[in-house]
């Protein structure tokens, strides 16, 4: 019987470059991307792994992100999906979750102003 259990299961990563550093190279190019627009959009914040994923905290996690088969997931929790409903409207979503698709450009702009609206939120 096959294994069903996840790559991740196994391994541990203790930081974002050694979890960007398994992904296929198309992949990381994406995560990378999505790392910086994260930064840019962040002052004084701290990249952890918890969950076992990429993630960006002041005094707590603000943003956590995953690479998917078929998408990156950005997990900026439940409150912004709410708040910025309808220009999400494009994109899979669940409770706490976005899904971008890996064959399309990320939405910047978007990305930006939801983790500066989850950065006041935390505050």
């Amino acid at each position: 019987m096959e294994n069903s259990k996840s790559p991740y299961d196994s391994l541990k990563f203790k930081t974002i470059d050694e979890y960007h550093d398994f992904q296929a190279p198309e992949i990381q190019l994406k995560l990378q991307e999505l790392r910086e627009i994260i930064k840019e959009s962040l002052v004084d914040c701290e990249e952890v792994i918890s969950y076992n994923m990429p993630a960006f905290k002041k005094k707590k996690v603000i943003v956590y992100y995953a690479a998917n088969k078929h998408h990156i997931g950005f997990y900026p929790t439940p409150t912004p999906i709410i708040e910025f409903q309808k220009e999400l409207l494009p994109y899979k979503t669940s409770k706490g979750a976005i899904q971008f698709p890996l064959n399309e450009p990320l939405p910047k702009e978007l990305i930006q102003r939801i983790v500066k609206f989850r950065d006041n939120e935390v505050r």
